[in-house]
């Protein structure tokens, strides 16, 4: 668990959560009831969502408000980008 602490702080969610689905498959497809689709989706377009899903497996009580944070956490970071790149962030202009 150290080493996925690891991979998920320098490496972000999509990598952790490739490192957990190979690391414990049965669990990753019972989370997502065995459709393969789903998790791929959700790496691509949510992954912090997808790893707090099947980090958090089953949901149920606290869970469903750690999930929806991770939910805030994707669409911020989607909006975040967006409004950094309309104001002019850092990567905007050549030094």
């Amino acid at each position: 668990m150290c080493c996925f602490v690891l991979v998920l702080g320098f490496l972000g969610p999509r990598i952790a959560f490739l490192v957990y689905w190979l690391a414990y498959p049965t669990k990753t497809m019972l989370a997502f009831n065995d459709m393969w689709i789903v998790p791929v989706l959700g790496v691509v377009l949510l992954p912090w969502t997808s790893l707090a899903w099947v980090l958090l497996w089953p949901i149920g009580g606290f869970s469903w408000i750690l999930v929806a944070g991770a939910f805030a956490l994707d669409i911020a970071t989607y909006f975040g980008r967006a409004a950094q790149n309309r104001v002019g962030g850092p990567s905007s202009a050549p030094a």
